[in-house]
């Protein structure tokens, strides 16, 4: 690999190459070419300031799929008349790394500034991205990293404390419908020359199914072009074309994240048809339907508790069934999981309880377990004094004694706190009636 035989930028020739992708050929030649992105391309935007200046530093372009990464990195560097070198995260390592710093040493030593762009930069380990480190610091290259992952956790802290990360914006339906009307009408580069007929809500169709790939949109048009009949794009063509809808969507990305988030959140606020969206949208995906399971169940327990007692019965119940069923019954069971856990009382008051004596148990002495709660299996320990002073509960009217049961140095301590939602409104009325009917000290909250 060598500086002085760069890689041409894509779509350079409009006669030559027509056998690459109809998304390759159509990418943008110019700035004023490329759609969307606004919010940093935008006229006195940082980044369009950089380009139109000819001033450019290392920068992260994180972004979904077809949003445009390679393409602006392809543009900053024609623009700013710099020499081009894209490096595949995927098929370099640092023997390569070495060699193509090595040639932009000297291309600056002779006056000529370098843009390596680095394709998947998340894929690259700790050492690989640690390898540029001096180079991007003494200005030897302008490195401009694509990711689709978050670049918080995907590259290292020092590489970015030295470069800009610009988030690009999965497109809008409308950007996406203009850069298909483009296709259609440049010949060769594009589709003009075949005089294709294709209707506006055909166009839409396609836009909405990318999900904001502009790249999955060109390929469906490629493929409807070439099945259209009589150069006519109908529904059906379209339709085939698609075969299924286009999802963003990592398992173990940062998506995935996003999407049980919004789900959690969704049940959380009680937000039904919000939360059976979501859980369409991961079903839809391909998302393992026992990890959803798992997570219900976990929203069942933290998000509604004993405000309704018979949600995690239900959550039990659905992984069961979806676990007996599979697809696509089990789906059913997923979906009417969500509904029911969407619209019960909500409460966490049993999870704040349990970090309410993580707290105590972190920050006081571990008390020992006081004498008459102990059993005396020996005749030891009876005379030690162990379970002496036990007051047995169904020996006692209403089965309630005075016999306190928390360590002396945490007596009164109350660490559940019911609401009056739902279930929990009853226990609540219970830890009243319990209290009146005791004798312990005052109670006092953890």
């Amino acid at each position: 690999m060598s500086l002085f035989d760069p890689s041409p930028f894509p779509g350079e020739q409009e006669t030559i190459g027509a056998d690459r992708p109809l998304a390759d050929r159509m990418r943008p030649q110019t700035l004023d070419e490329y759609i969307g992105q606004e919010h940093i391309l935008g006229p006195g935007k940082p980044l369009r300031i950089q380009i139109d200046t000819g001033h450019l530093s290392s920068i992260i372009l994180w972004g979904p799929p077809g949003s445009g990464k390679t393409t602006l990195a392809f543009l900053m560097a024609r623009q700013s008349g710099a020499a081009f070198i894209p490096f595949s995260a995927v098929l370099s390592g640092i023997k390569e790394i070495k060699a193509v710093m090595a040639d932009a040493e000297r291309a600056k030593r002779m006056g000529t500034r370098t843009v390596l762009f680095i394709d998947e930069i998340h894929r690259f380990n700790k050492a690989q991205q640690d390898a540029f480190l001096p180079y991007v610091e003494r200005g030897d290259v302008i490195l401009i990293g694509a990711t689709t992952e978050n670049p918080s956790f995907e590259v290292v802290s020092a590489l970015l404390s030295r470069t800009k990360v610009y988030t690009l914006r999965p497109l809008e339906t409308a950007e996406i419908v203009e850069l298909l009307k483009r296709a259609l009408a440049i010949p060769y580069r594009g589709l003009g020359h075949l005089g294709l007929k294709v209707s506006d809500e055909l166009l839409d169709e396609i836009a909405v199914a990318s999900s904001g790939d502009a790249r999955a949109a060109l390929n469906t048009l490629e493929i409807a072009a070439e099945s259209a009949k009589n150069a006519v794009i109908d529904r059906q063509t379209v339709a085939d074309a698609l075969q299924r809808k286009v999802l963003l969507y990592d398992k173990t990305g940062e998506e995935h994240y996003n999407l049980i988030s919004a789900l959690h959140k969704s049940v959380r606020s009680s937000d039904v048809d919000a939360s059976l969206y979501w859980l369409g949208r991961m079903l839809k995906a391909g998302e393992d339907r026992l990890y959803l399971a798992r997570r219900l169940v976990r929203m069942a327990i933290e998000d509604i508790g004993l405000a309704d007692p018979r949600a995690i019965e239900q959550g039990m119940a659905c992984m069961q069934a979806v676990h007996f069923l599979g697809l696509p019954e089990g789906d059913l069971a997923l979906a009417q999981l969500t509904i029911y856990l969407a619209l019960s009382p909500k409460s966490d008051a049993a999870y704040q309880a349990l970090n309410k004596v993580d707290a105590v148990i972190e920050s006081t002495p571990a008390p020992p377990v006081p004498l008459h709660l102990r059993n005396a299996p020996t005749g030891l320990m009876k005379q030690l004094g162990y379970s002496r002073g036990y007051e047995h509960a169904h020996q006692a009217p209403d089965a309630i004694t005075d016999m306190a049961c928390l360590p002396e140095a945490l007596a009164g301590y109350r660490f559940y706190q019911p609401t009056d939602r739902g279930y929990e409104k009853t226990l609540r009325q219970r830890l009243a009636w319990l209290s009146e009917k005791r004798t312990n000290k005052p109670e006092t909250n953890g």
